[in-house]
């Protein structure tokens, strides 16, 4: 199943809905599992079970109409949570500061694996990792997959603004 065929008929739902897309990823082959991600466009306010369950519904009737899928599948709309994927330029924009696990497509500098702070990104979408003193510039284009790393500093942060909300 071709994801950019899928993403074109979720995407336009989820946005719809008021949402951004952060990931859509299939798995499996004979139980299929569509698991899309989704926060917020307004990046303050925290994801609720109603609002994924919002969103469930008006993909799941997309999906029915257009019916991308062959075989049986299970549906998860979800929160990115605390240790999010990265899958745009934009991400690593918003997270800037925040320590990053990402593979790369090709080597940079004889390496594939990176842990680091995300220092800065380029108008040309060029990541800079700071990796024990030294950094590295990664096109965005180059990297096959990204996450945030969860750190003591990240948990308490979370529940910092937890705390704030709930007063």
């Amino acid at each position: 199943m071709q994801r950019h065929y899928l993403a074109d008929i979720i995407e336009p739902v989820v946005d719809g809905e008021g949402f951004e897309t952060v990931r859509i990823l299939t798995m499996g082959e004979t139980n299929q599992t569509l698991q899309i991600m989704i926060e917020h466009k307004d990046h303050d306010k925290e994801l609720t079970v109603d609002d994924c369950a919002k969103v469930s519904r008006a993909v799941s009737a997309a999906l029915d109409e257009a019916d991308p899928i062959e075989n049986r599948y299970t549906l998860e709309v979800s929160s990115p949570g605390l240790d999010r994927p990265l899958t745009k330029a934009e991400h690593f924009r918003r997270f800037t500061g925040y320590v990053v696990k990402l593979e790369t497509v090709e080597p940079v500098e004889k390496r594939k694996r990176f842990k680091g702070i995300v220092k800065a990104v380029s108008s040309d979408n060029v990541i800079t990792l700071e990796i024990d003193g030294a950094d590295f510039d990664i096109a965005f284009d180059n990297v096959a997959k990204a996450k945030i790393v969860l750190t003591d500093e990240l948990w308490e942060q979370y529940l910092k603004s937890r705390k704030s909300s709930e007063a």
